[in-house]
Order: structure tokens, then C-alpha cells, then sequence
């Protein structure tokens, strides 16, 4: 095809520009975590597995356990991204005050306003736009009319036969879908809207959808793990493989009062318990927390039943990804320093070549030197500044060409807002 080579070139090109403007930020970059991800090879065919069996009609999950630092948020990030390159529809949900575990309903809301494909965020819409474009193809394509009307209400007759399941799982979901259809097909937009609405949790919607749909109330604490089950199916039947969901710092959970906690891990068995009866086809959950979460007193240790079910065999220096838990291993020196160097790479692909008599391993290994005294020589808690500040010295090369980084470079300590909690912790400085 003529001009896609070059059309392939420019989206490598912008993909570059996207990943070193997010370090420059210090935050994770939103694709091609493939090409910074160093040390994790294990674990990436492990989910990759896991995601291959999911798309049968089964349900598994994940629990991703490491320290401050171990890039707990960068792994599960990747882990999305190769969903979504096998056809996988993501949502990545933080546990927080307003999204906490022991609220299934504000979970399922979050789940619903993440839902993103390989080519695009807030993806409920196209979602259910697919899932019918697909009942009409394959209507014409079996000698139907496509005449609008009378296609129109073939696939109306076609939607109640593929909304079967779907309303075994929830009557409501059905119900709110076929409205959809309806009213988009008239024109009524509002409508229309009201049903995605509510359909992604949405508290409070407009009396005349709810009217015309038949439905009352709103996702509830009882009806939210059926409209996800709902929802997967949709998802399916729209022609993805299915719905993979990550629920990050689950950690923040400890610090609720103990019913609240408690409640909360109460509904994470619930969700372990229905991937262990297939109750959950067609999705995958992912769970990352610190040790604390996993052993700390406040954490799901003081829910026995669900402290057996994800325990993990006692470390013996091998790794096994394949368990329960994925545990990851602190950032050393030698995975920094091969992330510069790919680093390297892509802001050369973003920018233009970068002058390695300037920057250079032996420059690489002094940097990670300076920075990490100042961090009481701990390499695990420094890749977010680290890259920052990598970037920044970059930009310089590029921009100057008189700037020697081995001279001018000097790590002097990050302004108190942007080092986190945990980093501020184990720093030797006094602020």
C-alpha cells in the first residue's frame, strides 16, 4: 500500500515523542511500554497465557505484589497493553477514597468510565456501537435487506436473540442496551445518552429512559459483578476475546476503619471465589498491592479464606511466575541502566541521534551514582527520577552543543513535590 511505510515510520516517530514527553513528566507512559520494559520477560508470557485461556470462556486473575519502586504500576500498565494487542478490551481502576474496595457499585462505575481498546479510551460507545454493526454485517452478508427499515428491525429481532445471556445475567443491562438501539435509530440522542449512563453506573439519569427501558434504580452493590459479567459478554459478542480489569494500590484499603476493610476484602474473595467457579467468563482481574497488603496485619491476612486462596509457596531465589502471586524484584543497576540505554534509542527515534561520546555507559554509571546517594544508595526507589532527570539531560545535549553532562550534571536533590512519599523516605537529606 502506497505511503504506509512512511505512515508506519510517522506513528513510530509520534509514539517516541509520546513515551519521552511521559518521562519528562515522570509518569507512565500511555503505549510502547514494550520498549522500556527490561527484567520481565517471565512474567509477560505468564499474563500472555493467561489472557489466551481467558478467551476460551474461562476467568482467572492476577495478584502483582512488590515494594515502593518495584514498578508495580509500570508491570500492570505493560500487562494491559499486551491485552490490548491480543483484541483484549482494558480498564485500570486505582483503589482510592472515591473508588475503594468495599464499594462494588464505585468499582464497577470506574471499570465502565476506563474501558479502553487498541484504538481508543472511554470505549463503552463503540463497544455496544460494534456489537450491533455486527448483527447488521452479518445480516447482509446472509442475503438480508439492507434497506434501512427493514434492516432495522431485523436487527432489533436479531439483538433479543444475542441479548439472551446477557439478560440471564442481568435483565436491567438488556434492557438498557435494546433502549440504546432504539433511540438511536430515532434520533433521540438524549436518550440514548441516559442509557450509556446508566449502563456505566451513573447514579442519576433522566426519568424517560428509565420509563422506556423498564428499569429502576441504579448499579448496586448486588447487581454490580452481574453487569460486569453482562458487560464481557457485549464485549465478546462486539469481537473482542474479551475484558481484562487491573485494580492498582490495592494497598490504599488498609487504611479504612476494620468494617470497611473488612468489607472490602470480603468482596475480593467474592471476585477470587467467581473466577474459581467460572462465574466471571471472558475476564481476567489483576490485583497489585505492597507486602503489607499481602502480610501486614491490616492486610488480607486478617481474612483467613482469602489469605489461602492467593498465598504463594515460600521464595527459593526462582521465580515462578505462573503462581497466584507475581512477585517483582527491586530495580538494580543493571536494569537502569539498560532502560537508559533504550531510552537512548527512543530519543533518537523521537528527535534525531543522540551524541553518545556525551552521553555514554560511563556517563549513565555516574549518574545513577549521584542520584542514588542521595537515596542511601538504594537503586529500587530512584527509575521515576532517574529517567526524569535523564530526559532533561538529554534535551540539553540536543539543544546544545557545548553542554557536557559529565561536568554540568549534578544531582541536587528533587523539589519535595515531586518526590512521593515512599522516595521522600529513605532520603538523606533533610528538607
Amino acid at each position: 500500500m502506497p505511503g504506509s511505510g512512511s505512515e508506519k515510520q510517522s506513528d513510530r516517530k509520534l509514539q517516541s515523542i509520546g513515551i519521552i514527553n511521559a518521562l519528562r513528566r515522570g509518569t507512565v507512559p500511555a503505549s510502547g511500554l514494550e520498549r522500556l520494559a527490561v527484567g520481565i520477560a517471565a512474567e509477560e508470557k505468564a499474563i500472555a497465557d493467561q489472557l489466551d485461556y481467558v478467551a476460551t470462556g474461562r476467568s482467572d486473575l492476577k495478584f502483582v505484589r512488590g515494594d515502593f519502586g518495584s514498578g508495580k504500576t509500570f508491570f500492570v500498565c505493560r500487562a494491559q497493553e499486551i491485552a490490548r494487542s491480543g483484541m483484549f478490551v482494558t480498564s485500570h481502576v486505582v483503589i482510592s477514597p472515591d473508588t475503594p474496595l468495599h464499594k462494588l457499585a464505585a468499582l464497577y462505575s470506574a471499570v465502565m468510565n476506563g474501558l479502553r481498546t487498541e484504538n481508543g479510551e472511554h470505549a463503552l460507545k463503540s463497544i455496544i456501537d460494534s456489537w450491533i454493526y455486527r448483527i447488521e454485517e452479518r445480516l447482509i452478508e446472509s442475503g438480508g435487506d439492507e434497506d434501512e427499515e427493514k434492516l432495522a428491525i431485523a436487527t432489533a429481532e436479531e439483538m433479543e436473540k444475542s441479548l439472551i445471556r446477557v439478560s440471564e445475567e442481568n435483565s436491567g443491562l438488556a434492557a438498557a442496551v435494546r433502549t440504546y438501539y432504539h433511540a438511536n435509530n430515532r434520533g433521540d440522542f438524549a436518550v440514548a445518552q441516559a442509557a450509556l449512563g446508566w449502563i456505566s453506573g451513573e447514579g442519576t439519569v433522566g426519568r424517560t429512559f428509565k420509563s422506556e427501558a423498564g428499569v429502576r434504580g441504579a448499579v448496586d452493590e448486588g447487581t454490580a459483578l452481574p453487569f460486569l459479567r453482562g458487560i464481557a459478554r457485549i464485549i465478546v459478542q462486539a469481537g473482542y476475546r474479551g475484558l481484562s480489569i487491573a485494580f492498582d494500590e490495592t494497598e490504599t484499603a488498609q487504611g479504612s476503619s476494620r468494617p470497611l476493610r473488612e468489607k472490602g476484602y470480603v468482596n475480593l474473595r467474592r471476585i477470587v471465589d467467581a473466577v474459581d467457579r467460572n462465574e466471571s467468563p471472558y475476564t481476567f482481574f489483576f490485583f497489585t498491592g505492597t507486602p503489607s497488603f499481602f502480610e501486614g496485619p491490616k492486610g488480607i491476612r486478617s481474612l483467613p479464606p482469602l489469605f489461602d486462596r492467593i498465598q504463594t509457596i515460600e521464595d527459593d531465589g526462582f521465580r515462578n511466575p505462573l503462581q497466584t502471586q507475581i512477585i517483582l524484584s527491586r530495580f538494580d543497576e543493571r536494569r537502569l541502566e539498560e532502560v537508559a540505554t533504550r531510552v537512548i534509542e527512543i530519543y533518537g527515534e523521537a528527535y534525531g541521534e543522540v551524541d553518545q561520546s556525551r552521553v555514554n555507559l560511563r556517563f549513565i554509571r555516574a549518574m545513577i551514582t549521584k542520584i542514588t546517594s542521595r537515596f542511601g544508595g538504594r537503586i529500587d526507589v530512584i527509575p521515576r527520577i532517574f529517567l526524569r532527570e535523564f530526559v532533561d539531560l538529554l534535551d540539553k545535549c540536543a539543544l546544545y552543543e557545548e553542554y557536557d553532562p559529565m561536568v554540568k550534571y549534578q544531582f541536587k536533590g528533587a523539589k519535595m513535590g515531586d518526590v512521593k512519599e515512599e522516595e521522600r523516605a529513605v532520603m538523606e537529606v533533610v528538607w
